[in-house]
């Protein structure tokens, strides 16, 4: 086996080991995707089991994308050769993709995970941390706009290719191209958010949303 894809197949298996069933197999066989919503982030978790339960859901599902990111892809494999320097270039992006449709489609938990945002952020955090900044600039403008969680987590993510394009930041083509495929991966597991926006039934974030108190909901 290759060093590229060893690295990659055990990015996916740290994926799906989702925060949410993790936590709550060590609660008492808690199973949030039956609760709520139905999903497996940390979100469902706040809403139906509180802060504490979605606190370690949220450092699982971080820590998973950020170990994947910042410390398997460049790790020297035992008994397997390196990888030639413009693959070394490609393994921390690639292993972030696979860490977060590991969480997207867990092997371990029948193949339904969370949304992937928790998990896209510890791999961001892992590949290049002021990648954080738009995003979280983005996230944050986004919600006190439009009042949309879901929204604003996909602006979010489509945020990393456009902040990589205007700064030049290195390795710009592997950076380039995992922002897209994550912004691709976010879009699709929002599709029901997407849905419920269209029809005018998504919850807004009242909190944060800047009018909120004059219309909507």
């Amino acid at each position: 086996m290759s060093d590229l894809f060893i690295k990659v197949l055990v990015s996916y298996l740290l994926g799906s080991i989702v925060g949410s069933q993790l936590v709550g197999r060590l609660r008492g066989g808690v199973d949030i995707r039956k609760m709520g919503s139905g999903n497996a982030g940390a979100t469902n978790a706040l809403r139906t089991q509180g802060k504490s339960f979605a606190l370690w859901v949220l450092i699982v599902d971080l820590g998973k994308g950020w170990v994947a990111a910042r410390l398997l892809a460049p790790l020297l494999l035992p008994g397997i050769e390196p990888p030639p320097f413009y693959v070394a270039t490609w393994e921390p992006a690639l292993c972030g993709m696979a860490a977060i449709a590991g969480h997207v489609y867990p092997v371990w938990h029948g193949f339904r995970g969370g949304k992937g945002v928790a998990t896209l952020v510890g791999v961001v955090v892992g590949l290049e941390v002021s990648l954080l900044v738009p995003m979280l600039l983005t996230w944050f403008v986004a919600v006190v706009l439009f009042g949309f969680v879901g929204l604003a987590s996909m602006l979010a993510a489509a945020s990393i290719p456009i902040y990589v394009a205007l700064t030049g930041l290195e390795p710009g083509l592997s950076l380039s191209t995992f922002g897209v495929v994550a912004t691709a991966m976010i879009v699709f597991t929002h599709r029901s958010n997407i849905a419920r926006m269209r029809a005018h039934t998504e919850p807004r974030a009242k909190r944060l949303w800047l009018f909120g108190r004059n219309n909507g909901k």
